[in-house]
């Protein structure tokens, strides 16, 4: 098969299908994108005067996006949503069930692992340029349901909520983008792909 027809056959595939496709690998995959954000959310670093911690959770949220695309994504984020909010402790800093203020932030990461993984299917993620901007948008889709929902969850003004459920992690959330600028192009380089 020449390259051209690789490339063709490749280029409306996310990482995820390059693995030998059946039921199994979706059911693990989807799991293990929901562990991996719980496990990412425990790295967490307190923001004075904020009640959202700095964490791994989004940047794992957005990888597992576009990584497993935008079905999976979504379903594997619903996972993580559905069994935090039963009560696992694995939302932000051990958290668990519905009343927490960063819930709106994990609402948002559902939405953002869908959008990235369907851009992602695009070969969003295979240039550094156009993974930074899928990250990027990615982000701002979080806070873009996560602002909103700790204003009034937490009963402050937006322009409070945006002070301290925004400001403070615009420079983590630029260094989980250039991450990302190089791991996602870099596995596609890695897997033979462009």
């Amino acid at each position: 098969m020449s390259t051209a027809a690789v490339s063709a056959r490749r280029s409306g595939q996310v990482l995820a299908d390059l693995l030998p496709s059946s039921r199994v690998r979706d059911v693990a995959l989807v799991a293990g994108g929901a562990v991996l954000t719980g496990v990412a959310a425990q790295i967490a670093v307190p923001v004075p005067g904020s009640p959202v911690p700095v964490t791994g959770q989004t940047f794992a949220a957005l990888l597992v996006g576009t990584s497993l695309g935008a079905g999976r994504g979504l379903l594997s984020l619903a996972l993580y949503a559905l069994v935090g909010m039963a009560g696992v402790p694995w939302f932000a800093e051990g958290g668990s069930g519905t009343g927490a203020p960063s819930l709106g932030y994990v609402f948002g990461m559902l939405l953002a692992a869908t959008v990235v993984g369907a851009l992602a299917r695009r070969g969003a993620d295979r240039s550094v340029l156009r993974t930074a901007g899928t990250m990027l948008l990615g982000e701002a889709i979080i806070y873009a349901v996560g602002v909103p929902y700790l204003a009034l969850a937490a009963d402050m003004s937006l322009t409070a909520a945006i002070a301290a459920g925004l400001t403070p992690f615009l420079i983590g959330d630029a260094l989980k983008a250039a991450l990302a600028m190089g791991v996602l192009p870099a596995a596609w380089k890695l897997a033979g792909e462009r």
